[in-house]
């Protein structure tokens, strides 16, 4: 098996299993609870809590535990309105961000909320010129993924970043569920960013169980109500077999990143350099730093991008279409759509999404079985 769907989700590590399962059997005290079992799993969350914020360079009371990064998206954004709601009700994103942003900030439209969409260029990224038009007065929140989950194109952070400090009582968050581990780390954890959302299982934790940034002096109300965790902010007993296991994760992460990413890019550049001169193959992620290293979104024109996705798997290779969230709904790529892209291509498209496990054998492979399927969709649409 060839696994190229990594933005989707990512296979635990055996090391982080075998901390999940230690803890799980050993340290399974609440770490509210006063006595000693207790006070022991207590200081483990508090050492794994100290570990992710030692690797981000930041303070570990700015780390707040959740499931993971849909619940980390709606958080900020949902708790952002209602903590500023006094201040003002206008938000602004981008026209190419996850569900979990995009809905929620259409949710938050329907409770009387405005929201403002940035376009895109070609290449999917929006223009600070754009931004600076839209803040308003009344303006709380500026919401951006770090790397688009579907083509990979890495938004201008620093550029934001510089434009808001001209605007500090606005809450600026980012996404970074596809961009952790990926060489843009100083570009993600900028000086202005107020909110980060990170998730576990796009690293090779295990599901269900993420964490937030949050720069200290910023609030933000809390969405989860109950016994107080997290410093209030966020209640509910503490996954800590999961906490402990994600902090490893990281670790082992963000651990030699500079040469597993010139491992990722060489793996897309290999399969780049060999599909790109196919005529009826359209690429929408360029090999260049401004789009991730791991991600590989191309069309074969004409041919459906469930079609492509079903007659890799049936090789034994695994991609997907371009939103493991929207793939069986059968949508075309929203991105691509904001990206102007003419619908029955936007629907051929797929996505191979890499790690640092991935090797340029496989990619070999991939080829050669590209090769055969495209022989076979030509012949069929001749046929047609």
């Amino acid at each position: 098996m060839i696994y190229f769907d990594n933005s989707a989700t990512t296979q635990a590590a055996p090391a982080v299993l075998e901390t999940y399962t230690t803890v799980s059997q050993k340290i399974w005290g609440n770490p509210s609870s006063l006595h000693n079992f207790g006070e022991t799993a207590f200081h483990l969350l508090e050492q794994s809590r100290q570990q992710i914020a030692d690797l981000l360079g930041v303070q570990a009371h700015e780390i707040f535990f959740t499931s993971g990064g849909t619940e980390g998206d709606n958080w900020v954004l949902k708790g952002t309105a209602i903590e500023k709601r006094s201040f003002g009700k206008h938000l602004i994103t981008t026209a190419v961000e996850h569900p979990a942003i995009h809905n929620s900030m259409e949710q938050l439209k329907e409770l009387g909320y405005e929201v403002t969409y940035l376009p895109v260029d070609q290449e999917g990224r929006i223009n600070v010129a754009d931004l600076k038009a839209a803040i308003r007065p009344d303006t709380i929140l500026v919401s951006t993924m770090a790397v688009n989950n579907e083509i990979g194109t890495i938004q201008p952070l620093l550029e934001v970043a510089e434009l808001l400090k001209q605007y500090p009582k606005i809450h600026f968050h980012i996404d970074a569920v596809q961009g952790i581990g990926k060489g843009i780390q100083s570009m993600i954890m900028n000086d202005r960013v107020d909110f980060v959302t990170f998730s576990g299982h796009k690293f090779h934790a295990t599901r269900g169980v993420g964490f937030i940034y949050a720069r200290n002096g910023r609030k933000l109300a809390p969405l989860m109500n109950g016994g107080g965790q997290e410093s209030n902010w966020r209640s509910g007993t503490e996954n800590l077999p999961a906490i402990a296991g994600m902090a490893k994760a990281l670790r082992l992460l963000l651990t030699d990143e500079d040469d597993k990413v010139a491992r990722e890019r060489a793996i897309k550049q290999r399969i780049y350099e060999h599909i790109k001169s196919f005529p009826k193959v359209t690429i929408f992620s360029q090999p260049t730093t401004g789009f991730a290293p791991h991600i590989l979104c191309f069309t074969i024109n004409g041919v459906r991008g469930e079609t492509i996705v079903h007659a890799f798997e049936d090789q034994g290779i695994y991609i997907s279409t371009t939103s493991a969230c929207s793939s069986k709904k059968h949508l075309a790529s929203s991105t691509l759509m904001a990206m102007h892209v003419q619908e029955n291509i936007a629907t051929s498209a797929v996505r191979v999404s890499l790690d640092e496990n991935n090797t340029l054998a496989e990619a070999d492979q991939f080829i050669k079985v590209f090769d055969q399927l495209y022989q076979k969709f030509s012949k069929i649409n001749a046929d047609a």
